[in-house]
């Protein structure tokens, strides 16, 4: 049993770091939304930087576009000539694949400070290629909403969970400890 125990030690070890920082993560994450009053249809400030930058980015490119609290829900709205077609929810802010992809980081860490700036540059990067996803969601729905299920269900989600795998990938095949073991 303790020859089992010893050959599965690193998956184990990999296992509880991934689960530890990935429960901590989430609670700590429940615990920011429920400062929220969901009652008063206020949605998290994450949420808004993030509705603000995709907005921002549609504005860079010429999309005439307006953003606003919606009244029913906590969300953001895209309006187009004074109709909302876009909302901008709380899931959109990408913090949860954050969480997902810290929590693998950890679980193979190597090194504070190596680990600690490879979490703040993918973070950095999901963030910036989320609120791009968003941009060009926002477009394509504008002008093929008859796409909406594949764009929003299928292609954009593929998008940044590509991403992030390919980050993963990319820590465990030259930065993490794994690496240099192999």
């Amino acid at each position: 049993m303790k020859d089992l125990f010893q050959q599965y030690l690193p998956f184990l070890k990999f296992l509880a770091k991934f689960l530890g920082t990935y429960i901590i993560l989430t609670l700590l994450y429940n615990a920011y939304l429920k400062s929220f009053d969901e009652s008063k249809f206020e949605p998290d400030n994450f949420t808004l930087i993030v509705a603000n930058h995709s907005g921002q980015i549609l504005e860079w490119v010429g999309f005439d576009i307006e953003y606003q609290l919606s009244p029913r829900d906590p969300s953001m709205m895209f309006l187009k000539d004074k109709k909302p077609f876009v909302r901008i929810v709380e899931g959109c802010n990408a913090l949860s694949v954050m969480i997902l992809f810290v929590a693998f980081i950890i679980a193979f860490s190597n090194g504070v400070w190596r680990t600690f700036r490879f979490l703040l540059i993918g973070v950095f990067i999901i963030h910036v290629l989320n609120v791009l996803r968003i941009a060009l969601l926002t477009l394509g729905l504008y002008y093929y909403p008859e796409y909406k299920t594949l764009m929003h269900d299928i292609v954009f989600p593929l998008f940044i969970y590509g991403i992030v795998f390919g980050l993963w990938v990319l820590w465990v095949n030259k930065f993490s400890n794994y690496a240099r073991k192999n």
